[in-house]
């Protein structure tokens, strides 16, 4: 088992509203309804600014690593019925672009398929402290839909000498 875990989750019921187009939209989560998170990587007083926010802020839906490592990223998504013919998401490194440029991977378009739209991912990247992390997501439909439910996790081991790029 992973020495580090955070692992997020939407309440039920409480779905988020993804606007249409070409643009992506950081996934929120709600503080507090953790699954796991024993290392505060998904903290209400953000580390790069000791300011904290509310679910309705972006940075809700940032996890932040306490460590460089190898670790494993997850996520599930499950999307409401809409006129769309494809849904996108993507692993996205500073996505609200706080340190860096924000720096993406593992993204994936799925067309709509009969029945949900429920995606799983699952994908291995590099973290390192102060580069939090986040789930963007996108569709191609007339108007927004919901985002009916979702999870986000981090797990990593701690390796006191890594050899990390």
């Amino acid at each position: 088992m992973p020495d580090f875990v955070c692992s997020l989750i939407t309440e039920q019921g409480v779905k988020q509203t993804i606007p249409p187009g070409d643009t992506y939209t950081l996934v929120r989560f709600p503080f507090g309804v953790e699954s796991a998170d024993q290392h505060d990587m998904h903290p209400e007083v953000q580390p790069d600014t000791s300011q904290t926010v509310t679910y309705s802020s972006p940075r809700s839906g940032l996890i932040w690593p306490k460590h460089s490592a190898w670790a494993q990223v997850y996520a599930l998504m499950y999307w409401d019925p809409g006129d769309y013919t494809e849904v996108r998401d993507r692993i996205v490194r500073d996505p609200l672009g706080l340190n860096s440029a924000p720096d993406s991977t593992c993204t994936e378009d799925h067309p709509a398929t009969p029945g949900g739209q429920y995606r799983a991912k699952s994908w291995a990247i590099f973290v390192h402290p102060g580069i939090p992390l986040g789930l963007m997501v996108r569709h191609n439909a007339s108007g927004p839909v919901k985002l009916a439910f979702a999870e986000f996790k981090l797990a990593y081991h701690r390796d006191p000498t890594p050899v990390l790029p």
